[in-house]
C-alpha cells in the first residue's frame, strides 16, 4: 500500500523523476535517532561518501544544519557541486532555523546571476541572509523583543570544480584530512578562520576597530566576551549588539548596553578561503565548536583516517560525548541518560558533517555534461519543548 501512495504521489508531484531516483533521493534525505543523538551514516555527494550526526543538549536544538548536492544555482547549466551549512544558535534556534531555510537559497540565486560559484557569491549570500534576519527582527520587535538577541554562527562549505570555498561567522570550524605521502599519516588543516574572542588576536582585533571603547572585551567568569554579553565577535542575528533602535526597551535590562553605541560592535561579514583540492586531500570535517570542545582538529582526523566510513560523524559524535563525561569523572553511559535541557551543563548541540574526497568523482563533477542527481539532508533534532 505504501509503495502505491509513493508511486502515486511520485507521479503527480514529481512527473519528471522516474521511480528508482525519487526513492533513492526520499532514503537519501532521512536519518535514524537514537535518544537524542540523530545521524545518516552514509550517503553519497557528486565528490564522494558523506556522514552526518547531531546530538542535541539544548532544551530546543540550536544547532542546524544542511548537506545540499547537486545544482548550486537555478539553473540547468550549473555549477553543480556539494554544499555544507553548520549552523550554531545562541540565544535560542529562531536564527538557525532562519539560516537554514534560507542561505542555500540566496547562493543558488546568486550564483545564477554570475553563471559561476565565487568568494563573491558566497558573501553576497551571508550579506542577504543578514538582511532578511533583520528585517523579521524589525517586524517581532514589538511583540518579540528578545529576537534581537538571537543569532547564530555560520560555517560553509561549498565544494565546486575542484575547488573548496569555506565561509564562516563564529567559531564553528572546517578541518580538512590531509595523507602526507611519505609516511601515509594524516594531517589536520583547519580552513575555518574562528571569530572567538578567547582568541587573542580576535580581542586585539576587537580593540582595534573599537579604540575608544576599552571594555569592548571583558573577562566575565574566566570567559572573555564582547561586552560582557557574547563570545563570538561575529555572527548572523544579534541586531542587538549591530542596531542602536534594537539596544534599548522593551529589551530586556541585561542586554541592554550602559552606553550609547556608536557603531555595530558585532561583525556578519564572513571570513572566507579558497583551497585548491589536491588528490592527497581526503576528506573533510565541519563541526559547531560542541566537538571541537572536546576533540581537537588531529584527534578529529585520526578518528576519521583509523576507522570505517559507513557511521564516522556518529563516531566523531560519540568520542565527543565520552571526553565530556570523563571531564565530569562520569560514565558514558550515565551521561546519556541525561535529558535535554539538563544535557547543556554537560556538553553544546554537537552537530558533525563528514566529506569524503574522491579524485575521480571530483574531476566528473566539473566536466559532466549530465545533470546530476541532488542529494538534500538536514540535520534533526528533537524540537518540541519537555512536557511537565
Amino acid at each position: 500500500m505504501l509503495s502505491i501512495l509513493m508511486s502515486f504521489l511520485s507521479a503527480c508531484l514529481w512527473p519528471s523523476s522516474s521511480s528508482e531516483s525519487l526513492a533513492a533521493k526520499y532514503s537519501e534525505s532521512k536519518g535514524k535517532q537514537e535518544g537524542l543523538l540523530w545521524y545518516k551514516d552514509s550517503a553519497q555527494h557528486l565528490a564522494g561518501e558523506l556522514s552526518m550526526a547531531v546530538v542535541q543538549a539544548n532544551n530546543l536544538l540550536e544547532d542546524q544544519s544542511q548537506v545540499e548536492s547537486g545544482p548550486l544555482s537555478t539553473l540547468d547549466s550549473g555549477p553543480y557541486g556539494t554544499f555544507v551549512g553548520i549552523y550554531d544558535g545562541h540565544g535560542g534556534p529562531e536564527t538557525s532555523r532562519f539560516v537554514n531555510d534560507h542561505l542555500f537559497q540566496h547562493l543558488k540565486r546568486f550564483a545564477a546571476e554570475e553563471d559561476s560559484m565565487s568568494v563573491d557569491v558566497i558573501r553576497k549570500a551571508y550579506e542577504a541572509t543578514e538582511e532578511g534576519f533583520l528585517g523579521v527582527v524589525a517586524k517581532q520587535w514589538a511583540v518579540k523583543p528578545h529576537i534581537a538577541a538571537v543569532g547564530s554562527c555560520c560555517l560553509v562549505g561549498v565544494v565546486c570544480d575542484g575547488r573548496l570555498y569555506v565561509a564562516n561567522v563564529g567559531d564553528s570550524r572546517a578541518v580538512l584530512g590531509k595523507v602526507t605521502k611519505a609516511t601515509g599519516e594524516v594531517i589536520a588543516l583547519q580552513l575555518s578562520a574562528e571569530h572567538n574572542v578567547s582568541i587573542e588576536s580576535v580581542r586585539h582585533e576587537m580593540h582595534s576597530l573599537h579604540p575608544d571603547d576599552s571594555r569592548i572585551v571583558v573577562l566575565k567568569h574566566n570567559v572573555w566576551r564582547v561586552k560582557g554579553l557574547i563570545q563570538v565577535s561575529r555572527s548572523i542575528g544579534d541586531v542587538y549588539l549591530k542596531k542602536a533602535e534594537f539596544n534599548k526597551e522593551p529589551l530586556y535590562t541585561k542586554y541592554r548596553l550602559r552606553e550609547p553605541m556608536k557603531r555595530p560592535i558585532l561583525s556578519g561579514e564572513p571570513s572566507i578561503t579558497v583551497h585548491d583540492l589536491q588528490p592527497d586531500d581526503q576528506f573533510l570535517i565541519f563541526a559547531s565548536d560542541g566537538l571541537w570542545e572536546q576533540l581537537s582538529n588531529q584527534e578529529a582526523v585520526e578518528i576519521v583516517q583509523n576507522h570505517p566510513r559507513n557511521g564516522i560523524a556518529k563516531r566523531l559524535v560519540k568520542a565527543a560525548l565520552h571526553e565530556a563525561a570523563k571531564k565530569r569523572e562520569m560514565r558514558y553511559s550515565d551521561l546519556n541518560k541525561i535529558e535535554r535541557g539538563v544535557r547543556r551543563h554537560f556538553h553544546d548541540d554537537i552537530t558533525v558533517v563528514v566529506l569524503f574526497l574522491d579524485t575521480n568523482l571530483l574531476s566528473k563533477a566539473s566536466s559532466s555534461l549530465r545533470k546530476p542527481a541532488s542529494v538534500s539532508i538536514r540535520g534533526a533534532g528533537i524540537t518540541l519543548p519537555k512536557k511537565f
